[in-house]
């Protein structure tokens, strides 16, 4: 899963750390798949599970601030993507400390984690794109 141009929003702190989301999540479905050892893979899993959940509270911080400096009209709708987001992460982690880290469950999570990046990086977010560059480019 890689990180494409046509995903760029043309904001460079939001760009940056999107990048850096399908880089992670791109290293960690190829740990998924992995023919390995499923536990030598665990710890692995178990590290980006933790990323996931640190790292897109504060990108979805800092999207939600720069949403806010510009005016955004849509930031509820998007605020309210970004809560559906972290409550199915959480949900997950829930599901793996109460019933342990199986690898049909690790999939599974892997392929909802690449589906929501896709759709919201590649759809919901490039309106803020649209509506940055309709108003004159200002960031």
């Amino acid at each position: 899963m890689m990180w494409k141009d046509k995903y760029k929003v043309g904001v460079e702190l939001i760009d940056e750390q999107h990048k850096e989301l399908f880089k992670r999540l791109s290293e960690f479905i190829q740990i998924v798949q992995s023919k390995s050892d499923w536990d030598e893979r665990l710890d692995k899993v178990k590290e980006t599970m933790e990323f996931m959940q640190e790292y897109v509270v504060f990108h979805f911080n800092d999207e939600e601030e720069y949403q806010k400096k510009i005016n955004y009209p849509d930031i509820e709708i998007h605020k309210e993507a970004h809560r559906k987001f972290k409550e199915g992460i959480n949900d997950y982690v829930r599901i793996f400390e109460q019933g342990g880290f199986t690898e049909e469950k690790i999939q599974e999570f892997s392929a909802k984690l690449m589906t929501w990046l896709i759709m919201h990086v590649g759809k919901m977010d490039q309106k803020i794109g649209e509506y940055v560059r309709e108003k004159g480019g200002q960031e």
